[in-house]
């Protein structure tokens, strides 16, 4: 299957994996490697193999509980930048071979696999493209085939993945063989998402607070390449690259025994400023030295996805009537709703820049950008049997649209009474920790 978008003047449209994977709208990540047992964001590369020793190691834990907060999918740090292997690769002794734990026949990576396929949740894997152990990156020809090995294990050995995650951190000035890398890529596993770098299908938000913000592109000419960095990858054109928010539950990646989860309410603020605003949510759980997720972890995620959840578990559905692009939404009878869920058509790419929300007298209600894959908005209270959402579609290349053009459309709109009226406010001045690393 192609990975390349078709085009419809001249606009890039999302393949079917990609729209699959914006379906998903939630992943969660694991953070896990010697940095665990350190208490380090960042290591050089010199913490022994020997001090990778989870006491309890349980990744069906952590499959359970990104099954129950309704996950679609998990993304683990096989290899951070330290370069230490969560799996007994070939390529080098620094790896879970080498540990203590499962007298060194453990595999992460094959037991979360396992644990995935059980659970049904997709499996996604983070390989470091920076490496600071490994004594050949001195030598980018040399490390070349070392990361190409690597990536060809984790492709081959553990089933289908749905997203390889490449991060810039640290290389900044360092060229990696991209070309080879996509080729692996394509030819091993050619429905994964990329992540942001070599031929990405899908781009970093640019922020790791977990924050997307209104209008929410899908089509860019050009991705961020880390938080340390004002470098940004510029393509020939512009690519269907929809984003995904990344954030830790806590303050740090990996765990430390003194951080805190966030908040209910920060964790709700975020979920409606990343997947309320169209974009893909990627939350990270990262399990401590026992192996397993936090108590005061999951009970936090829990507490978050049961609220959430209660929030949207009685949907008011409506009926639509679209007039090219004024679509009308019709209720069996007055209803008192204070939420909306909008669901864009993008077959023929993203088209909608900008939509307004009226009441029967004429009112605004909503006033916002962009409607994407799902679209949350919360507002005070109003009770009507009808609603009319102005659709304004985005022009192509200054060119206006032509009468070939196709016409925004939503799929669905679905009504809500929450109880709750106003999106949660982020603490202030909260942002996730950019030290660059030592």
């Amino acid at each position: 299957m192609s990975r390349q978008p078709h085009h419809h003047e001249h606009r890039p449209v999302p393949t079917e994996g990609q729209l699959r994977w914006q379906q998903d709208g939630f992943g969660v990540f694991f953070h896990f490697g010697v940095n665990t047992f350190a208490g380090k964001e960042w290591s050089d590369g010199t913490l022994p193999a020997s001090s990778f020793d989870p006491s309890d190691l349980d990744v069906r834990q952590w499959v359970r509980v990104a099954a129950s907060i309704g996950a679609g999918y998990v993304i683990l740090t096989a290899k951070h930048h330290d370069g230490f292997c969560l799996w007994p690769t070939t390529t080098t002794d620094y790896s879970v071979a080498s540990s203590p734990w499962r007298d060194g026949h453990g595999d992460i990576v094959a037991e979360l696999a396992a644990a995935c396929r059980e659970a049904g949740l997709g499996l996604g894997l983070y390989l470091s493209p920076w490496d600071r152990h490994a004594p050949e990156y001195a030598d980018e020809a040399r490390y070349a085939e070392v990361y190409a090995r690597q990536l060809t294990e984790l492709c081959t050995n553990y089933g289908e993945l749905v997203e390889l995650w490449f991060d810039g951190a640290g290389s900044e000035g360092y060229t990696y063989d991209w070309p080879g890398i996509t080729a692996i890529i394509e030819r091993l596993q050619p429905q994964a998402m990329v992540f942001n770098m070599g031929a990405p299908t899908i781009r970093w938000v640019g922020n790791e607070n977990g924050l997307a913000e209104d209008p929410v592109r899908y089509v860019v000419d050009h991705t961020d390449f880390s938080n340390y960095t004002v470098v940004t990858s510029r393509f020939e054109e512009a690519l269907y690259l929809p984003p995904e928010c990344d954030v830790s539950i806590r303050r740090g990646w990996f765990w430390h025994p003194d951080d805190e989860p966030k908040s209910m309410e920060h964790l709700l603020a975020i979920f409606y400023r990343s997947v309320g605003l169209g974009a893909n949510l990627l939350l990270n759980l990262p399990p401590d030295t026992r192996g397993l997720l936090p108590d005061a972890d999951v009970e936090r995620v829990t507490a978050w996805a049961a609220e959430r959840d209660r929030r949207f578990a009685r949907p008011i559905p409506g009926t639509l009537t679209a007039d090219g692009s004024t679509v009308t939404v019709t209720f069996a009878e007055p209803v008192t709703i204070d939420h909306l869920r909008l669901h864009e058509d993008l077959t023929a790419g993203q088209l909608i820049d900008h939509h307004e929300v009226r009441t029967p007298d004429g009112r605004t209600l909503i006033e916002a950008g962009s409607v994407g894959v799902s679209r949350v908005h919360a507002f005070e209270p109003v009770t009507t049997d009808r609603l009319t959402i102005a659709l304004v579609p985005d022009v192509v290349d200054g060119a206006g649209l032509s009468d070939e053009a196709p016409v925004p459309t939503l799929l669905a709109v679905t009504a809500f009474r929450t109880g709750s009226s106003t999106v949660p406010e982020l603490p202030v001045g909260y942002e996730a920790p950019t030290d660059a690393p030592d």
